[in-house]
């Protein structure tokens, strides 16, 4: 388990999913996993390595058996991203604390901004989501 990617969003959010299909898209690995935050395999796998409850308005990007969020796990997925996708990695010049800002700014208003966007992952995409 610890050497997989693995992104935890929130399963009823249409901002998330949407993210999570840009992410499945620009991934040039395609080895990046998908994982629903209210899925049990998620509250399992937090409760074993000891993370905090998940929250539901938080991104999580889990690698090499370290948990990231906010901006920090958003920024981190960028390396595996492919051109021009990748150069959203200058986002790194931007001090944590403001890009957490931007981030929960953005997090608050998640519902609002993209409502009931439903990705239907072809067969392929559906090996990259853990349930």
């Amino acid at each position: 388990m610890s050497s997989k990617k693995i992104v935890f969003y929130d399963g009823d959010c249409g901002f998330c999913n949407r993210s999570i299909n840009f992410i499945m898209i620009n991934d040039k690995t395609k080895t990046i996993l998908f994982a629903s935050i209210q899925s049990q395999f998620t509250q399992d796998l937090f409760k074993e390595k000891g993370f905090d409850a998940p929250d539901l308005s938080t991104f999580y990007f889990f690698e090499n058996d370290r948990l990231y969020s906010k901006s920090t796990g958003a920024k981190r997925i960028t390396k595996y991203f492919k051109f021009p996708q990748r150069l959203l990695s200058i986002g790194w010049i931007v001090p944590r604390f403001i890009a957490d800002l931007g981030y929960d700014f953005i997090a608050k208003r998640r519902q609002r901004l993209s409502k009931g966007y439903c990705v239907v992952p072809s067969e392929e995409e559906k090996k990259r989501f853990i349930t």
